[in-house]
């Protein structure tokens, strides 16, 4: 899902028909609504930068679809993913935060006033814009994982890996993501099934030689994955193995959860034209800021890290952006 994509313009909504009560200036713009969207928005709001939100098509960003966040500071019982948001999203909102509810089509950082559209109508003329539009997961694409998300179906496992103690699980992946999640997984699990669709790894040699050498990581290899099944939660895997083969054979195995590992896409599409990424489209920042090569244009969260992925580090970027974009229009004016 595609939480923050291009504008597409047709002949008939040209780009420069665009009234004077469509544009709108603000001081601070935050793109995003996840950990790292929220704390920008707190510290911007608490600095007077009258900070203006827009939520994106998946308000809250990807801890709205986790059951259970015992990993962030400050919930010793744990929460669900939905309600911390809820509460970051109060606090945001308690010191001023204009929260709205819209998508970034298209983005213009071409002048001193960077401009964002706004589900293809409203253009955003922004002192300041936070960049906190997150990253996908990327799925297989199989129905199952929709029908068991939250219910045995993760994507990640540093997250999601310890309701999983002592018991089986499967990790969908052959590269270096997927090698680091079933070595996490395999010092929590009883057994991890790694499940690669190739007959080696892509992997580094180095990931490579440390998930071949745990002891209870089994390698399945020729494997895809055709479903899952289970009553309510996920209790196994139907694959396909030596697909395409003479021998060509459907097996099952039984595990209690399914991690996919086969890489996460960020929402950077509609900056691309203006801001540095990488290969794979993850916004670079400068040093240990947030900032961008473009002056006034901060990124933080999962869009701009695809290290740690956290809840507790994309808050953590989320402020240090914040403090950034105030330093910055300080030293502007």
């Amino acid at each position: 899902m595609e939480l923050f994509k291009p504008m597409n313009i047709t002949e008939n909504q040209p780009a420069k028909d665009v009234l004077a009560s469509d544009v709108e200036r603000v001081k601070c713009l935050i793109i995003g609504s996840g950990p790292a969207g929220f704390t920008a928005a707190i510290y911007a709001a608490r600095a007077n930068l009258s900070p203006v939100m827009y939520e994106g098509l998946q308000p809250g960003g990807q801890l709205t679809t986790t059951t259970e966040v015992e990993n962030f500071p400050g919930y010793p019982e744990g929460i669900t993913g939905p309600e911390m948001m809820e509460d970051l999203k109060k606090q945001a909102a308690r010191f001023g935060t204009d929260i709205r509810w819209g998508i970034a089509t298209a983005s213009d950082f071409s002048g001193s006033i960077h401009k964002v559209t706004i589900d293809e109508k409203k253009i955003i003329e922004a002192e300041t814009v936070i960049i906190a539009t997150g990253a996908t997961a990327l799925y297989l694409g199989i129905p199952d994982e929709t029908k068991y998300a939250g219910s045995g179906v993760s994507a990640c496992a540093t997250c999601d890996g310890f309701f999983y103690r002592n018991k089986d699980v499967a990790v969908v992946g052959g590269g270096d993501t997927a090698c680091e999640e079933a070595i996490y997984l395999a010092g929590l699990c009883r057994k991890v099934y790694l499940i690669v669709r190739r007959d080696e790894l892509r992997a580094s040699k180095v990931m490579q030689d440390r998930a071949i050498k745990t002891p209870n990581i089994e390698i399945l290899w020729k494997h895809q994955t055709k479903g899952l099944f289970g009553n309510g939660v996920v209790e196994g895997v139907n694959l396909i193995k030596n697909k395409g083969e003479a021998d060509e054979a459907e097996v099952s195995i039984s595990v209690d959860g399914f991690f996919l590992a086969i890489g996460h896409k960020p929402n950077s599409a509609i900056f691309k034209d203006y801001l540095n990424t990488d290969e794979i489209g993850y916004i670079k920042t400068i040093g240990d800021s947030s900032k961008t090569n473009v002056e006034g244009v901060f990124a933080c969260g999962d869009v701009m890290d695809h290290i740690y992925r956290q809840a507790v580090t994309a808050a953590g970027s989320g402020c240090k952006a914040a403090i950034d974009a105030e330093r910055y229009l300080s030293e502007k004016h």
